[in-house]
């Protein structure tokens, strides 16, 4: 449950704004503020199998924008590519082929950055 929080979580985070402003409330209550569906259909005054219903098609859309747009997935790449990079000129500062080196990958970040 952990990762599929964490998960959520990070969606929430990257496309968030797309939701409605209920969908955002319900997925806030359930895995920001971990209430369960019962505490939720109570504040929400909604069935306990609406909130399920809701949440279920409000992870399926984030889940799907990342499958579309893949904010995520490229934000993943880069971080990976710019610690790849911070290390190597980390130990570039006395070895000219390793800045060379870094240059490139800086590059090849600075292109997925700007397409």
């Amino acid at each position: 449950m952990l990762v599929k929080t964490t998960r959520m979580a990070r969606l929430f985070d990257f496309y968030g704004e797309l939701l409605t402003e209920k969908q955002q409330l319900m997925i806030e209550l359930y895995y920001h503020h971990d209430l369960s569906l019962g505490e939720i259909s109570d504040q929400l005054a909604v069935s306990r199998q609406a909130v399920h219903d809701n949440l279920r098609r409000t992870e399926k859309i984030l889940q799907e924008y990342e499958n579309k747009i893949k904010l995520i997935s490229r934000y993943e790449n880069i971080t990976l590519e710019i610690i790849g990079l911070q290390n190597l000129l980390d130990e570039a500062v006395q070895d000219p082929h390793l800045k060379q080196r870094g240059k490139k990958m800086l590059d090849a970040v600075k292109e997925k950055l700007i397409p």
